[in-house]
């Protein structure tokens, strides 16, 4: 009788190390354990982040062997681009898929003077804000800094940002000038991944930005934003989105654990920290109608923040499938303003980019991680029913 072997062979190569997530300093061990000069670390740095090359072959002033070894044993690998869709205001926005086939969102908002890229740090997200999209889908996993700073490295590549005979007229898209992780995830909760990708990012082998220009988003991971300051100088923005506890328990959950003294004694510390005395604070302040967005609410916020060096970014709330939140009038949204205003505050409302190409953040990779999973499942039946044929054929 013939019997079918089921045994499947399963490859015992190891993995290659990603160099694109790696700092100077983790480039230089790797470097070392190959036998090669800590030097090579600066040579390979300058090839992937200020020429944007990922082909070793190509890096012309490494040595022949040295290529050799790292085609066989690296790669600087970056996320894949699943679509780009371009608004008619100059917003860009992908759908990139990370390793296990999930997805993630990366955005690209042009204002006057600067481009801004807004980068996630995780897939999906935890913390279960109710007012975002993101939150909805739950969590997978963090993403590698690699997986981080791939998104920067294709945006720039994007818009041929590499090409060093590349150069911007005034007011063009295309230019990245600040990077924000606001996007998927709450990047205190990938703490290495996040500090080492930024730190990348403002490292002049890296990207070169500016520690102004740099910004980590949080919503109150008060023990992380605690251990911030030792390790990195990126600009802090905090996500507050409530004048009070009993309401920002609600709209942010981890204020439970977290409250808002708390988070904002925390925030505090850490730009007392830094050594540049003139920065402040972002208070990002999300408005929904009816929710938080009263003149009373507003008045709370001026109390609540008076003595804390700050400004406040009023964001309009965005409308996703999955919320029965609306935004605010505009009316409303200006009367908000005008209290904060007023107070003395720096409050400038959000202007709403690439409508005609997405609601909110998250929502697109949420839609293509749904067709994902359905995909998945419907293979897995397949493969199923495919078995359940061959034993009962055998």
């Amino acid at each position: 009788m013939h019997t079918q072997s089921t045994s499947k062979q399963v490859s015992t190569a190891p993995a290659k190390v990603n160099l694109l997530g790696l700092t100077e300093a983790g480039l230089r061990d790797y470097m070392q354990s190959l036998g090669e000069k800590p030097f090579r670390a600066r040579q390979i740095m300058k090839w992937v982040h200020h020429l944007g090359v990922s082909d070793f072959n190509a890096m012309t002033d490494l040595s022949k062997n040295l290529r050799q070894a790292l085609s066989g044993q690296a790669e600087i690998v970056a996320p894949q681009i699943v679509s780009q869709l371009d608004s008619v205001d100059g917003t860009r926005k992908w759908v990139l898929r990370v390793s296990g086939g999930s997805c993630i969102e990366t955005v690209y908002i042009p204002e006057p003077g600067r481009g801004t890229l807004c980068v996630s740090s995780q897939v999906g997200c935890s913390l279960d804000c109710s007012f975002c999209a993101t939150g909805k889908q739950g969590f997978m996993r963090d993403l590698t800094a690699a997986e981080i700073i791939g998104q920067l490295w294709l945006a720039i590549a994007s818009f041929d940002g590499f090409n060093p005979a590349r150069e911007y007229a005034e007011g063009e898209i295309g230019r990245i000038t600040n990077v924000v992780m606001m996007g998927m995830g709450e990047p205190l909760l990938n703490f290495d991944n996040v500090v080492a990708a930024m730190n990348l990012m403002m490292d002049d082998l890296g990207y070169g930005l500016s520690k102004r220009r740099v910004t980590l988003s949080t919503s109150g991971v008060v023990p992380m934003l605690d251990k911030l300051g030792a390790v990195s100088d990126c600009s802090l923005a905090v996500s507050l989105h409530a004048p009070t506890d009993e309401l920002r328990n609600e709209l942010v959950p981890i204020n439970k654990k977290y409250p808002i003294a708390v988070l904002l004694e925390s925030a505090q510390n850490y730009i007392n920290g830094l050594s540049d005395s003139k920065r402040v604070i972002t208070i990002e302040y999300t408005l929904i109608d009816r929710v938080n967005d009263s003149l009373q609410q507003a008045q709370q916020l001026v109390g609540l923040l008076r003595d804390i060096p700050c400004k406040i970014n009023l964001i309009p709330f965005n409308p996703f499938a999955l919320s029965d939140y609306k935004r605010p009038s505009n009316n409303r949204i200006k009367a908000s303003q005008r209290v904060l205003n007023e107070a003395g505050f720096v409050a400038p409302i959000r202007t709403t980019r690439g409508a005609d190409i997405d609601a909110a953040c998250g929502q697109l990779a949420g839609e293509v991680l749904d067709r994902t999973r359905r995909s998945e499942r419907y293979r897995a039946k397949a493969g199923q029913r495919g078995g359940e044929i061959l034993a009962s054929s055998s």
